[in-house]
């Protein structure tokens, strides 16, 4: 069945660091879109960051992380990577990874995607 699993959440202090995993499971043999979300209580999902499974190419963020997150994928062990680095407290969320239709367009819009992971928290605090 496939799958996504997100891990390498929990709290750090302002301006601290985190990498989240994504580790999926049969999405890697095709070309298609993988993202990371986040949802803040009360709040919409909304795109943080997102690379073709393929890697190699492009990758998209959004504004209020750009220069301080990367997204990263390792095709051979199926595995999509969250760097955050200098985190502030409007970085806490649930974060999810997700993946795309197979060669859609690549993009931040949550409805683009079609399969979720569960989530992991990161929680920054001052």
């Amino acid at each position: 069945q496939v799958q996504l699993v997100e891990s390498g959440g929990g709290s750090v202090q302002v301006g601290g660091s985190l990498t989240l995993s994504c580790a999926a499971s049969g999405y890697m043999d095709s070309r298609r879109c993988m993202g990371w979300f986040r949802q803040a209580p009360g709040k919409e999902r909304v795109g943080v960051a997102a690379i073709w499974s393929s890697g190699g190419g492009s990758t998209y963020y959004a504004d209020s992380v750009k220069g301080r997150f990367t997204i990263s994928i390792d095709s051979a062990k199926n595995m999509v990577y969250l760097q955050m680095h200098s985190l502030k407290p409007e970085d806490s969320a649930m974060y999810y990874c997700a993946a795309g239709y197979a060669l859609a367009a690549c993009t931040l819009s949550p409805g683009s995607f079609r399969t979720w992971g569960q989530g992991t928290q990161v929680t920054v605090s001052s």
